[in-house]
């Protein structure tokens, strides 16, 4: 249930993300989530891939540094206080969230949400007791609103 992201060591100047996806779309990698965090001379540029190893090597080839990150994703109902009730889960179990990033699916009604928190295993007890669905890697890309 765990999910591998891509974390981009990237220097903060004109045309360097352009660069990075142009890379990554030339080897036909599908980008189907992403966020980037930046200082003023350098960022962390984060993603969600079809193919991730294969994106991390082509990463490196081009001289970045690059790691993958095992991180959560869970749909949450698209609804005031979908994302609330997921994070109070965490927080009573005594879970702290270090990041997290949300992107569209195809259905109304619904949002993915990807969470990097210390203790993926205990996270992935609270959420699925409290019924919250967890995603697979698969599951982003070959989500068809059901």
């Amino acid at each position: 249930m765990l999910i591998k992201q891509l974390s981009i060591f990237v220097e903060n100047k004109a045309g360097r993300l352009a660069d990075i996806t142009s890379i990554l779309a030339g080897k036909n990698v599908d980008i189907r989530a992403l966020s980037i965090a930046d200082t003023t001379d350098y960022g962390i540029l984060r993603l969600i891939v079809n193919e991730p190893e294969e994106a991390a090597v082509l990463i490196r080839e081009e001289g970045l540094t690059v790691s993958l990150t095992d991180v959560l994703g869970i749909s949450i109902p698209d609804e005031p206080g979908g994302f609330s009730s997921a994070l109070r889960v965490l927080a009573d179990a005594g879970i702290g969230v270090e990041y997290a990033y949300a992107f569209i699916t195809p259905k109304k009604g619904k949002a993915f949400v990807i969470i990097r928190v210390a203790d993926n295993d205990a996270a992935v007890k609270v959420l699925t007791d409290s019924g919250i669905q967890l995603l697979e890697q698969e599951d982003i890309f070959s989500y068809n609103g059901s």
